[in-house]
């Protein structure tokens, strides 16, 4: 069947459907680094065949079930990048919340949080990842939106280590509390890397979102022709970005916020779950923290005073929050078992979410000055 003509009428769109469910438990958090074929990996580790495979996430991308599709960067690696917490008055929180999802292309992920009462940092309601490119400045950046949001102030809490990176909501449905890898979770450093014009040339083509109609047997020649190289050396300079540490996965990421279109919710609580453990245990409670199965996302992130001293976060999400709550008190327990002190711990819950992938290429935090009316010479570190 020729994929251009395939509808979301056509082939079944449900994330529960058993065909659908054998893909994205593969495709959302599986198939990592970089593959010459990725829908091929996709097919043989899930058994769905490629014909179907290619026209199911076609299908569930047009209707909006899957968000996007793309290859994703350790984008730690390529840009400077930080979780920012944003203290704004009420009035203009969702304002604020508008302008970072809709006019920065630097903030990613952009969320209103709330506590289950009032506690340390609890006045930071918004939260957002936020990354700028090689040679520009963070601070400067955060300043810059401080004043067009209207923002009283913000907390900048780069990574310093990550311990859990991958989301796969299909894979984690139905975990039981505590589940967790036989080992201790690996650490991955964050140190940013410089890249060739020719790098970031292929870069560019290779992270771009896949439409539809892209899905092709060979998602990658049509790329390449888009970096004015060949196929042959397209390959070759992505498999040398593999290397090199920035490439992620390749991945269909659902959307996990919204109502679907079949009337399905992927997650209903979305957790940014906080730990202070004594200086100098942070990579071992990272570590412990990233085998749990049920985490995405686990970081060491320094919250300083406005976070109780927070230095351990992470993040889980789930259809039910005792549930939820259920893993993050496994967590607990364990680190307590292991040794590792707790100080101070808190849960901020997601409300009103949006993700986007930051813009982290240097020419377009170039582009993007010009057009606010900046000089990007005042923007650089």
């Amino acid at each position: 069947m020729d994929i251009l003509n395939i509808t979301s009428d056509d082939v079944p769109i449900a994330i529960d459907d058993p065909v659908n469910a054998k893909i994205l438990a593969v495709s959302e958090d599986r198939i990592q680094g970089f593959q010459a074929d990725p829908l091929g990996e996709i097919s043989r580790l899930s058994g769905v065949a490629l014909p179907v495979l290619r026209e199911r996430i076609a299908a569930m991308l047009r209707a909006g079930v899957i968000r996007r599709v793309r290859q994703t960067l350790l984008a730690t690696n390529l840009a400077h990048g930080a979780l920012v917490a944003w203290q704004v008055p009420q009035e203009n929180l969702n304002s604020a919340f508008d302008y970072m999802f809709e006019q920065d292309p630097f903030s990613g992920h952009v969320v209103i949080r709330s506590t289950d009462g009032a506690t340390t940092g609890s006045k930071y309601r918004l939260w957002t990842t936020l990354k700028v490119p090689q040679g520009y400045s963070l601070l400067k950046h955060c300043q810059y939106l401080q004043d067009r949001v209207g923002a009283l102030s913000f907390k900048v809490m780069p990574a310093r280590r990550l311990f859990a990176l991958g989301v796969g909501h299909v894979r984690r449905r139905g975990l039981e509390p505590g589940s967790k890898s036989p080992e201790p979770a690996e650490v991955l450093d964050v140190n940013v890397v410089h890249l060739t014009d020719q790098q970031w040339r292929v870069l560019t083509a290779l992270k771009r979102e896949f439409l539809p109609e892209e899905l092709q047997p060979d998602v990658w020649g049509p790329r390449a022709r888009e970096a004015d190289i060949s196929r042959e050396e397209f390959l070759r300079v992505a498999d040398e970005l593999h290397k090199m540490g920035v490439i992620g996965r390749f991945s269909t990421f659902l959307e996990h916020v919204k109502t679907l279109p079949t009337g399905d919710k992927v997650t209903q609580y979305n957790a940014l779950f906080h730990w202070a453990v004594p200086a100098g245990r942070e990579i071992d409670a990272g570590r412990e923290l990233g085998r749990f199965h049920i985490m995405t996302h686990a970081y060491w992130r320094e919250g300083g005073p406005e976070f109780g001293g927070v230095n351990i976060m992470g993040v889980a999400h789930g259809r039910d929050k005792d549930l939820l709550l259920a893993h993050k008190a496994a967590i607990d327990a364990h680190l307590a078992n292991v040794g590792i002190p707790v100080s101070y711990t808190n849960v901020f819950w997601g409300g009103r979410s949006e993700i986007k992938p930051s813009e982290i290429a240097p020419q377009a935090y170039r582009d993007w000055c010009r057009n606010v009316g900046l000089d990007f010479q005042t923007m650089l570190e």
